[in-house]
């Protein structure tokens, strides 16, 4: 089944969104099965190759942004999707509450040490994003200040698009029922038992506040080159499909290429 995946989740920039108008079940008429399993595995093995391109290239890099609700699947989506990837020229950092010494600095510093040098892919759990989401949830700052942030945030992206870093952001988008549902399971699941916090469902009752939030985020700070996906992710196996089909589809956009080599190969021998 061909789908351009990129074509069919990108949210167009300026789109007024309403993600009540965005199925969490839809699977752009794929069923899990073996060819969503072979699909899978032959796009891991191009991002794998296009990985290993990038590297050599060292001109460019690409940062992934994983956004979305508690139990929307950021983990899962990095377990599954990023498995290929020779962990040399791909690193993972995830967002936490800002530490004293982060929180002294503007709220994009944490961030922007923590983008992957030229070569790399760099996957961000969670982001500069929360600062337009749970600092506005919460009322952390003023709606004067997350309100700026928008700009802020449009800046450093089109920044780091000028320097060679292509930037895709995941909203990883589950109902509400889904949720429930996922959280009950790692009550009754001693392996996921460890990931239960008391947060994750005291959060639950700003459900709407947190959609009202996303939606002005998408909105606001989707670019042309920093564009948002809005990723069906009730069923785990399109969410996997859908995210790697898109990083595999850009880093083929970006087609990167071996450089040259530093020697002179027909020179070489070996005593």
């Amino acid at each position: 089944m061909a789908t351009n995946f990129t074509k069919e989740l990108q949210v167009k920039p300026g789109t007024k969104i309403r993600l009540s108008k965005y199925d969490p079940e839809e699977t752009l008429g794929w069923h899990k099965g073996r060819k969503v399993q072979t699909s899978l595995s032959e796009t891991i093995e191009r991002m794998d190759d296009l990985q290993y391109r990038l590297y050599a290239e060292r001109k460019r890099a690409l940062l992934v942004v994983l956004q979305g609700l508690d139990a929307a699947g950021k983990d899962g989506t990095i377990r599954h999707v990023i498995s290929g990837i020779n962990p040399q020229g791909c690193k993972v950092t995830s967002f936490k509450v800002p530490t004293s010494d982060e929180a002294a600095h503007d709220f994009l510093w944490r961030v922007h040490i923590a983008v992957p040098p030229h070569g790399d892919i760099g996957i961000f759990n969670r982001s500069h994003y929360e600062d337009v989401l749970v600092a506005r949830v919460h009322k952390l700052v003023s709606k004067e200040v997350w309100s700026r942030r928008y700009d802020q945030i449009n800046s450093f992206e089109s920044m780091l698009g000028q320097n060679g870093i292509k930037v895709l952001k995941f909203f990883l988008h589950i109902s509400k029922d889904e949720q429930r549902k996922r959280l009950l399971e790692r009550i009754d699941d001693p392996d996921h038992q460890w990931k239960i916090s008391e947060a994750d469902f005291r959060e639950r009752k700003f459900w709407d506040d947190y959609t009202a939030a996303y939606e002005d985020a998408i909105r606001n700070c989707g670019t042309k080159e920093a564009p948002w996906f809005i990723i069906p992710a009730n069923k785990k196996w399109f969410r996997n499909l859908a995210v790697s089909h898109i990083i595999a589809e850009t880093l083929e956009e970006m087609n990167p290429k071996f450089p040259a080599p530093t020697v002179d190969i027909s020179k070489l021998k070996l005593s």
